[in-house]
């Protein structure tokens, strides 16, 4: 595992290690450096030593000299690989390095090599007999990929900050991730925060032509959603408990010591059943918990006590007061690189695990896998009502079986006209109209949850460019893109595009290698998640249960209050955060002076959503925190203009 970085073009000597030097983080343990013969290429990195301790260093060049390589990643199937190739005749240099297996297939298969990988990965390789840059990013966006061009240069880099190291790299905000953000909660797409600052989405490579300074982008994989097979319900599961062994299997490939990160869920869990089944012994766990009686509602402590005390790991418990989160804040908005306003707690989890091991293993990506935590239950259920408006067939038992599948029915009550009256038991029954039309497409409402687009225009954004795109456009072509002709599929692949990609394993990738650990995520390995997609949509989850057939593969493992626990989540009190410790920051921050002079937020966004929060009149966490986020973000990276972490607590902010 590394950090990458590299410039193409014309460059100051200082400037390739001053972007190295921003992600020391990302590899403690090793760094290197090359530069072509005219000093218009330069590539380095910081190396996390997990494979090939001794002879994995980078950048590595292929054998006769033309290529060199720097390689963020893991090729879970190199062993394999390598075998392949020296049947062949081809002879390696060092003893096991998956960075050198990348070099023999790039030698043998140009772009094609992407095919053959299995692993988490972002790299590059500077072709000079082609005068070329090549890159990619892994098919689910596990490892980033950032890159900026102007005026005959091409920098990339894994981080964010690497790249704003660079005095050719203005830090102007761009405008439409800003928007999107304050929606999702995250920055989605190829565009980041910073304006021409892009990231390679997943499942692509690039080709940067070094004479004639183009860029070339392309897709080399997607997800396909096809039931090639028709199987039973046990079929399915058996071949799913042989998928998921095999992908943990392969995830475990290390030179040093693993652990696993073990919430008490069902995917965390299972992960951890399967590797001690196979015989991994005294594996060691990392659980998290807040302190307090009030949180013990929620705590999965005890589910994940039980999964240890099953297979007999060295577990560790990590207990919190929910106000030593905000200790760490500046530091977690200085290594997240861009403007996040979601889950923080796995922090802790990786700082601990850290302590004791270079690779953690987590269970991300299972519920995308199945039923999307239950998203697809508010349209189906929408689908459901215009059909019964349609026919015009309305009674009381056919409305309470609607009511069974909304989870909750407040949500649905979102999209419903302001004519329909709540009338108790799960039943909308005054003024029915004839028809509800769909707001976004066929299928797709935006998550309105937080802000609208038309929200964000009229009370919350300063806009400069009024041809933004709105979110639930963008969200509908994402949908539409997917070619699917499933609902539940097609939720699936915007999430895989979206959240999964550039939330959850953006967080992850982030937070873990803040802390010099690699992340493993076996839940994407990708023949595992293209078998799952094979499955029929309504046998891989059902409504009532999402992660059935997940269970039905895996319920041997696990104890028996697990199989039956609903699934809970970190509760973290921002809104009295917000109200109380933090109000001081909240009103400096926020405040409507500072709004109107920095130009990217509506003055009145202060008395529409922030005065009210804080004085209790009304609650809007999402909304103001998502803005408190951004701006600790514009404060370090835009107003302070930070090259280094910075050292300050977020009380100097007040």
């Amino acid at each position: 595992m590394c950090g990458i970085v590299g410039i193409a073009g014309e460059q100051r000597p200082e400037w390739l290690g001053q972007m190295n030097s921003t992600i020391v983080h990302r590899g403690p343990d090793d760094q290197g450096e090359y530069r072509s013969a005219d000093s218009r290429v330069a590539l380095a990195m910081r190396r996390l030593s997990i494979i090939d301790l001794e002879g994995g260093h980078q950048p590595m060049r292929n054998r006769d000299g033309s290529a060199y390589i720097v390689f963020n990643g893991e090729i879970y199937n190199a062993p394999e690989l390598r075998k392949r190739i020296e049947s062949q005749g081809d002879r390696f240099e060092t003893n096991h390095s998956d960075t050198e297996v990348l070099l023999h297939l790039y030698d043998e298969k140009g772009v094609s090599l992407l095919d053959d990988l299995n692993g988490m990965f972002a790299f590059v390789i500077y072709d000079q007999r082609r005068n070329l840059l090549f890159g990619a990013r892994d098919r689910m966006g596990i490892k980033p990929l950032y890159y900026w061009r102007s005026n005959g240069r091409f920098v990339f880099g894994s981080e964010l900050k690497s790249l704003l190291a660079l005095p050719c790299i203005s830090r102007d905000i761009d405008e439409q991730s800003l928007f999107h953000y304050m929606t999702l909660l995250y920055v989605p797409d190829q565009a980041s925060i910073i304006q021409n600052v892009l990231r390679v989405p997943p499942a692509h490579y690039f080709i940067y032509d070094l004479t004639a300074q183009q860029l070339t982008l392309r897709r080399y994989w997607q997800l396909r959603f096809e039931a090639v097979e028709e199987r039973s319900e046990g079929e399915w599961a058996e071949l799913l408990r042989e998928q998921l062994r095999s992908a943990v299997t392969r995830w475990t490939l290390s030179d040093v010591p693993i652990a696993c990160s073990l919430s008490g869920g069902l995917d965390s869990s299972a992960v951890v059943g399967l590797l001690a089944s196979e015989g991994y012994s005294r594996i060691k766990t990392y659980s998290l918990g807040f302190v307090g009686e009030e949180e013990q509602s929620w705590s999965e402590l005890d589910l994940a006590r039980q999964v240890a005390q099953r297979w007999g790991t060295d577990h560790h418990e990590i207990r919190l007061q929910p106000h030593e989160l905000l200790s760490d804040l500046i530091h977690m908005v200085w290594q997240l690189d861009e403007p996040y306003a979601g889950g923080l707690p796995s922090w802790y989890v990786f700082r601990e695990m850290s302590r004791d091991v270079k690779v953690g293993l987590t269970g991300t990506g299972g519920d995308e896998l199945f039923g999307n935590y239950g998203k697809f239950r508010t349209y189906e259920t929408s689908r459901l009502i215009q059909a019964a408006l349609a026919s015009r067939r309305w009674s009381e038992s056919g409305v309470d079986a609607l009511a069974a599948l909304m989870t909750p029915v407040a949500t649905l009550s979102n999209h419903l006209p302001s004519s329909w009256r709540w009338v108790g038991r799960g039943r909308f029954f005054s003024q029915l109209p004839q028809t509800i039309s769909e707001p976004f497409g066929r299928y797709y409402y935006a998550n309105f949850d937080y802000l609208s687009d038309e929200c964000k225009r009229r009370q919350v954004m300063q806009l400069q460019n009024g041809r933004l795109q709105d979110i639930a456009s963008y969200l509908q072509k994402l949908y539409d893109d997917s070619q699917s002709s499933s609902l539940r599929d097609g939720l699936a692949a915007v999430d895989f595009r979206t959240q999964l990609a550039e939330e959850f394993l953006f967080m992850t990738d982030r937070f873990s290698m803040a802390h010099s650990l690699e992340a493993r995520v076996p839940f994407l390995d990708h023949p595992l998640v293209e078998t799952v997609f094979r499955i029929p949509a309504a046998m891989r989850a059902k409504s009532g249960d999402l992660k059935y057939l997940l269970k039905k593969s895996v319920s041997d493992l696990l104890p028996a209050d697990l199989l039956t626990a609903r699934k809970k989540g970190f509760v973290i009190p921002i809104e009295l955060w917000l109200r109380r410790d933090l109000r001081r920051l909240t009103e400096r921050l926020l405040n409507p002076d500072r709004l109107r002079r920095q130009g990217l937020f509506r003055a009145e966004f202060y008395e529409h959503y922030v005065k009210p929060h804080l004085e209790g009149q009304a609650v809007f966490t999402a909304q103001v925190w998502a803005a408190l986020m951004f701006q600790l973000w514009h404060s370090i990276f835009i107003e302070g203009r930070q090259v280094e972490r910075p050292v300050y607590d977020w009380q100097s902010l007040c």
